[in-house]
């Protein structure tokens, strides 16, 4: 990982993004929030970046400007429900249809859209998902012209939040044009226990998913890879490039908010944008 962008811990992915394609993903440090959305020993300076999960709302907004103060704009926050809604933020490309729920440039950006990813193809839109063990995915084309942010937990990864986010990219102009990703931190295979439900769901649809499972110590019970289920998704959509996922959040109590870990905790957030020329 490179430097923070001036918050506090914060990574920057190291991808195949163009050089235009900006992108970071906050931990838990650099803020002011404080208890289960502080630091990881409940002090306050926690960068808590939910408004849905408990934290004194006004801490959550000090954070939010923390961040928009560093990178130059407020991010473009989503109503997260583990769907497979896109939000679309798009200025009128030739020939291109975009799908989903697309807000035209011009219009008042829709902030707290309910879906569980972004595109634009807007230069200084800074798209945004918020994590706390699920996987937040980054996607850009290869000429820096389209950029996405997905929130992949199991069950927007199951149900194809991946492949809908790469459709509403070539739909706003990235047809023809190679993406890479980048995953961010999220609950490794190692701390992610579900059950044969689960393991059922992906298996049913890619037979290869069977490797992204390991038996757990009790019956019915299968340790899941996370970020290997989503690279076999990004390989089905013809993602020529995958990078990240060396940190998990379930084991790093110091940097990382994790709800398999602590329930009640805070959230980070992972950003995308395209840089104006």
């Amino acid at each position: 990982m490179r430097g923070s962008l001036g918050i506090e811990g914060a990574l920057v992915p190291e991808w195949g993004a163009p050089a235009r394609v900006r992108a970071l993903s906050t931990t838990r440090r650099g803020g002011v929030s404080a208890g289960p959305w502080g630091l990881v020993d409940g002090s306050r300076g926690g960068m808590n970046l939910g408004a849905r999960c408990g934290d004194d709302p006004a801490a959550v907004q000090a954070n939010r400007d923390r961040v928009a103060s560093s990178i130059g704009a407020m991010p473009v926050w989503l109503e997260q429900v583990h769907g497979i809604d896109v939000h679309a933020i798009v200025a009128n490309v030739p020939g291109s249809r975009p799908a989903g729920n697309t807000t035209r440039v011009g219009a008042q950006v829709s902030n707290e859209a309910r879906a569980d990813a972004s595109v634009t193809n807007v230069p200084g839109v800074v798209l945004a998902v918020l994590t706390a063990d699920c996987l937040p995915v980054l996607l850009a084309d290869s000429r820096g012209e389209v950029v996405a942010a997905a929130h992949a937990g199991w069950r927007g990864l199951a149900d194809g939040v991946l492949e809908r986010t790469v459709e509403a990219m070539r739909a706003a102009g990235a047809k023809g044009a190679k993406l890479c990703a980048w995953l961010g931190p999220s609950i490794g295979p190692e701390a992610f226990e579900v059950g044969n439900e689960v393991r059922e769901r992906f298996c049913d649809v890619d037979p290869r998913a069977r490797a992204a499972f390991v038996a757990g110590r009790r019956p019915g019970k299968w340790l899941a890879d996370l970020p290997a289920l989503a690279r076999l998704r990004l390989e089905a959509a013809d993602v020529h490039r995958v990078d990240g996922a060396s940190r998990c959040t379930a084991r790093d109590a110091a940097d990382f908010y994790s709800y398999r870990r602590d329930g009640r905790c805070g959230r980070m957030a992972t950003l995308v944008w395209i840089a104006s020329r």
